[in-house]
């Protein structure tokens, strides 16, 4: 199951069934997980751990050394579910002293082509991103978001569960639970209709948070007063209570907002 021109490192560990193709490089501290399939060309570094049935293919680059001029050598892990898809010339790195040390990614997500995960990144379970779509250093992104080709959001973005990233997108705020930004600098745009609804969403769940949404980005007063005023009146809604949590725990950034009118 492993081809002669690969090269392991007597240190990886290899899980049941596992499949290495012509020229691929496993390092030391590799730990790949039961029926894991490198493709061909593919480099594996760092302490890294790929959980069962990930498959990686040609070129991508995994687990090597973060993009970070603070980096200075320290161990670090880049810790990847099971499930994923990860194809041709994808990057992934792991974590700094900056945050936990840890860049952690989900199960059963797909990586374009030419995506790249930067050191300190959570990403969520069944997550997409498109073809060279990028997130920088310690970004979130929750479960089953998708990110258009080609767009970046910058360090410390929080990019809320089912949100949608369009194409050519430059994110530098925080994205809420299953909207949609769109824009060169990226704007709120509404929801994520077409997620939501692949998602299994009912109708009466997607006008809930229509009108929710209507109310929180309405321009009068502050977001702080809208929050509240809407967390009193939609208290046992739990998507609801999703976008307001989410909010409600500030991270280092101001939260994406429609574009003004006027």
């Amino acid at each position: 199951m492993i081809h002669e021109t690969a090269i392991i490192d007597n240190g990886a560990t290899l899980g049941k069934d596992v499949k290495i193709g012509p020229y691929c490089v496993v390092g030391s501290k590799v730990t790949l997980g039961d029926r894991v399939e490198l493709k061909s060309h593919v480099v594996i570094d760092g302490i890294t751990t790929i959980g069962e049935d990930t498959i990686i293919y040609p070129f991508a680059s995994i687990g090597s050394e973060p993009q970070d001029l603070k980096f200075g050598g320290e161990e670090s892990e880049l810790i990847i579910g099971k499930r994923n898809k990860i194809r041709e010339h994808a990057t992934m790195n792991p974590g700094t002293v900056g945050d936990n040390l840890k860049t952690i990614i989900g199960d059963d997500c797909l990586f374009m082509v030419g995506t790249h995960v930067a050191h300190d990144c959570v990403v969520g379970n069944q997550v997409i991103m498109a073809n060279n779509a990028t997130i920088a250093g310690h970004v979130h992104v929750g479960d089953g978001a998708i990110l258009g080709g080609l767009s970046a959001v910058r360090q410390f973005v929080r990019i809320g569960q089912f949100a949608m990233i369009g194409g050519m997108s430059g994110v530098e705020s925080d994205v809420i639970p299953y909207g949609l930004v769109k824009g060169e600098r990226a704007n709120l745009d509404g929801l994520n209709y077409i997620g939501l609804s692949r998602r299994g969403f009912s109708k009466d769940e997607v006008k809930d948070l229509v009108n929710v949404y209507n109310e929180l980005f309405d321009e009068n007063g502050t977001l702080n007063d809208r929050v509240s005023k809407v967390a009193n009146n939609h208290k046992d809604n739990a998507n609801v209570m999703n976008v307001l949590d989410f909010i409600s725990s500030r991270g280092k950034l101001s939260i994406c907002q429609p574009k003004m009118t006027g």
